[in-house]
Order: C-alpha cells, then structure tokens, then sequence
C-alpha cells in the first residue's frame, strides 16, 4: 500500500484558450497572456504566458522572477494540478514575505 498511488490522475490537459493568428500571418495561434503552461524543454517548469518574442514564447515564473523564452513546439497547457502547484507555491512565498 505505501508507495503506491491509490487514486493515479488520469487527468489531461484542458483545452487552452486561443487567439487565432492575425489575417495574412504564418505564425500558429497563441495563448491568452496569463495562461499557464508547462515548458517541457525545462523539467516541465510551470510558466505564465507573457507574449511572443520573434518565433519564442516568453513564460514567468508564478510567484514572480525572470522571464524565459521557449519554443512553442516544447510548451503544452498546464493541468489542474500543476496549476495548483504553482499557486500554492506563490501563496506560501507570499506568506513567508518572499514575494509581494
């Protein structure tokens, strides 16, 4: 029993909101700013989705930090509960006064 995962999450990722590209344009659709996704290219490292950077998307750390760039072929949208992680783990900053 210990060790194990009684209830594994068989959750998958939910369907992101999307802007579609402007009119003319080759550049694939992208999220709402404020989205949270998961760069896979990092150890899935939970980013909110700040805007494009030529052909890179710019993600923030949840509880505030450096922005980073990535390719979009490397991001996916973020499950409920890696979202939940990444806000209790700002919220728990927050508290200790790391984070405004």
């Amino acid at each position: 029993m210990y060790g194990e995962n009684a209830s594994p999450n068989a959750e998958q990722p939910p369907e992101q909101p999307l802007r579609e590209p402007s009119a003319g344009s080759a550049a694939p659709a992208v999220p709402a700013r404020g989205v949270l996704l998961v760069d896979t290219s990092r150890g899935d490292r939970v980013g909110e989705f700040r805007g494009v950077a030529g052909p890179y998307w710019s993600l923030r750390p949840v509880g505030g930090g450096r922005e980073w760039e990535v390719e979009p072929r490397f991001v996916r949208p973020a499950l409920l509960m890696e979202q939940l992680r990444a806000r209790t783990a700002r919220l728990n900053a927050r508290s200790r006064g790391e984070v405004l």
